[in-house]
């Protein structure tokens, strides 16, 4: 199985040597007679399943070519190729503000009569037109892959003090409390690395206030002093159940140690997984939703859009960027990329079937799942920064009031007077 390149400067050299010392051999004149279509990814972790898919797609197609290109700062770097027009066929980011802007700066084709959107999970399809800051007519994405936010947890600490998965917040609590009374640390903070605070923040929030609030806030019928006011309580009651250093431990350091089974839970998201079993591949570990309300129907599974694929309007190649697309959402492409991944899927009935995620069954089948609220967020707001120096001092009021100002900092021009 040949290696694929990931730059198309590597293939054009290679053409050229070849034709310089070979002559115009016929393998290099049906080479010139491809379409080569570049496809952006953020997912650097990704890259060798997308090859694998790839190398079927090319061997159905034999009149197209992919580039694979997964730079580190992809988003960073797509917007700098943009600038400069140099265009990649395909997008694939994960779906957040970034998209906004993207949909916002008018530089994606409308894919609506051109995807069959009806193999997508509608949810999904929703939460991306959810992100647009004023939503356009047209589809400009199409959902792939998902990923999910909850609480990993050590199954056999659970097993051992007689715990089940909590189905309320003061369940939840309470099996906290009861992992701290037998000298267990009940969650395993990483807050040296500031990003981390965003995960118990999303699982919160997600619950608490709806994906609208953005709107009304931009359109002065809230604050985020109101909006939040219930989270910021929460999140902060979590900080007495944590370990000795909670803002001196990073994420790798974190997993690390839950593998080493130093804790019962962690709140994270499915991301860390593959990480905890490079560690120690024989934890007996599971995820469940995090319980943020004392009704159990009202609680919901944070799980958004983590990969995403787009079409720019500046796109050469825009009829093999679609064939492209629509085998990766072919149900057996699809699964595949779940499994390698550890991910979920916006592909109807394409399911995640490792028992790890177990719990997560009956949100994805009910579409019982919210977007995280930080996939909203524009750059330029410092949530995470703002979040962990919150759970530092604790002070509800200043922590609010900052988060109201900055986010109308961030947002000036969508702000109603």
């Amino acid at each position: 199985m040949r290696k694929k390149k990931l730059i198309a400067t590597v293939l054009v050299v290679t053409s050229i040597l070849t034709a310089v010392f070979t002559g115009c051999s016929s393998n290099t004149a049906t080479n010139k007679s491809k379409k080569q279509i570049v496809f952006f990814s953020n997912k650097i972790e990704a890259v060798d399943t997308y090859n694998r898919l790839v190398e079927k797609f090319e061997a159905e197609n034999p009149d197209i070519d992919v580039v694979v290109s997964a730079p580190p700062d992809a988003t960073t770097v797509l917007k700098t190729r943009l600038v400069k027009g140099d265009v990649p066929d395909i997008i694939s980011l994960s779906a957040d503000r970034s998209f906004a802007d993207f949909v916002d700066a008018n530089i994606l084709e409308d894919l609506s009569d051109k995807i069959d959107f009806s193999v997508i999970d509608p949810v999904y399809s929703q939460m991306l037109k959810d992100l647009e800051i004023e939503s356009v007519d047209g589809v400009y994405g199409v959902p792939y892959a998902l990923n999910a936010s909850g609480v990993i947890y050590n199954k056999d600490i659970f097993e051992e003090l007689g715990l089940s998965i909590p189905k309320t917040w003061d369940e939840f609590l309470e099996v906290a409390q009861i992992v701290q009374d037998n000298g267990i640390t009940p969650f395993y903070f990483t807050l040296k690395d500031t990003w981390t605070s965003l995960p118990a923040w999303n699982n919160i929030a997600g619950t608490l206030a709806d994906t609208d609030c953005f709107k009304r806030v931009n359109n002065n019928e809230t604050t985020f002093n109101e909006v939040y006011s219930e989270t910021a309580d929460k999140i902060l009651q979590l900080m007495d159940y944590g370990h000795s250093d909670n803002f001196g431990v990073g994420y790798n350091d974190g997993n690390t140690a839950f593998a080493q089974g130093k804790a019962a839970m962690y709140i994270i998201g499915n991301y860390a997984i593959p990480s905890i079993l490079t560690v120690n591949p024989d934890i007996n570990l599971g995820m469940f939703t995090m319980p943020v309300s004392n009704n159990e129907d009202e609680n919901k599974l944070v799980s958004g859009v983590d990969v995403y694929f787009a079409i720019p309007k500046d796109s050469k190649n825009k009829e093999e960027s679609i064939r492209f697309i629509n085998f990766l959402l072919e149900e057996e492409n699809a699964k595949t990329y779940i499994d390698e991944q550890s991910a979920f899927s916006a592909v109807k009935g394409v399911k995640q079937e490792d028992s790890k995620f177990e719990a997560f069954d009956d949100y994805f089948e009910n579409s019982r799942v919210v977007d995280f609220q930080d996939h909203f967020y524009p750059a330029e707001l410092p949530a995470s920064d703002m979040v962990q120096t919150y759970l530092l001092d604790g002070d509800k009021e200043k922590f609010l009031n900052n988060f109201q100002k900055e986010w109308l900092k961030a947002n000036r021009q969508y702000i109603k007077e």
